[in-house]
């Protein structure tokens, strides 16, 4: 039996071992690597230039950019080399630090999530006192938590990872190292790797889902309290957005992570894994920035200054 150590290499098979289809899938990921870098940067360069952008959503919003830059580049340019490789061969240890970040940054990202669900309870329950609870210092504290436990828990996921024996086989059924294909791969050690893994998920999507959840909840009770129709419009405009981007990604992450790794489901999540680390880090800018009227006031001032420049 091979562990880890005894490995050197993996090959990851990829989404289809078409050619015609592989030039075209480099070519759309490719388009969706581009646009989701300038998307997420612009909107962290934009909040950090911005005056009217300086409060905690938008102080949040920019962690969510970052922490999606990252997670895109975690495994977007790996699939790219791939498409157009003939080895498609990833190391040992890129597999294994590929699997370190994959773990720490979904983690990051659920509990910004509910970081920012949290904050908007409290902009919008509790209006009067918001500048004064969530001041400077609180935000540094909550925007600490989820990068903290998030690369905790991915330290102990990722041993666990290291634990997993192969028995010679070292073809990867998909385009990055995920835990389901390594584990229905591994002929040894995936009882502690399989069970962890299902229950380190369900417990980190429940809590972080429960705290979205339990603040929309009093959210929504808010808003109807709200006499005027403008400031219920307008929250509902920027909650709904929140929410758009909270059920497509807890939704393809339960798809993934919550089953037991067998050949249909590792198959279906390769097809589902494609959303969560490529199209969602997409849109998340587009989300937040298209339904945000002081983000489109921001852009245009900022426009409109580069204009004047030149």
């Amino acid at each position: 039996m091979l562990n880890f150590t005894d490995v050197t290499e993996f090959i990851l098979l990829g989404l289809t071992d078409c050619r015609e289809w592989q030039v075209l899938f480099f070519i759309i990921f490719l388009t969706v690597y581009i646009i989701t870098m300038v998307g997420n940067v612009g909107m962290i360069l934009l909040i950090k230039i911005s005056p009217q952008l300086n409060s905690p959503m938008y102080f949040f919003l920019s962690h969510l950019s970052f922490v999606d830059v990252w997670f895109s580049s975690n495994v977007t340019p790996k699939m790219l080399e791939n498409l157009l490789s003939e080895t498609k061969t990833i190391s040992y240890a890129g597999c294994l630090v590929q699997c370190f970040f994959f773990i720490a940054l979904v983690h990051v990202e659920i509990f910004i999530l509910a970081v920012m669900a949290f904050d908007r309870y409290m902009a919008i329950g509790n209006p009067l006192l918001y500048s004064s609870k969530m001041s400077r210092v609180v935000c540094i504290r909550l925007i600490s938590f989820p990068y903290i436990y998030g690369f905790l828990t991915s330290l102990a996921a990722t041993l666990w990872t290291y634990g997993l024996y192969f028995c010679g086989k070292i073809e990867i059924n998909h385009f990055y190292c995920a835990d389901p294909p390594l584990i229905k791969m591994a002929c040894a050690g995936t009882f502690v790797k399989e069970y962890t893994m299902i229950i380190l998920a369900g417990i980190n999507f429940t809590y972080s889902l429960s705290v979205i959840i339990i603040s929309y909840l009093f959210i929504l009770i808010a808003i109807l309290r709200m006499r005027s129709a403008e400031g219920r419009r307008k929250a509902f405009s920027t909650c709904g957005s929140h929410l758009t981007a909270v059920i497509i990604f807890y939704g393809t992450l339960i798809f993934m992570y919550l089953r037991r790794p067998t050949e249909e489901s590792v198959e279906q999540g390769k097809m589902v894994a494609v959303f969560y680390t490529t199209v969602i880090p997409m849109l998340n800018p587009m989300i937040y920035s298209l339904r945000n009227k002081d983000v489109k006031e921001a852009l245009t001032k900022v426009i409109n200054r580069i204009c004047l420049m030149k």
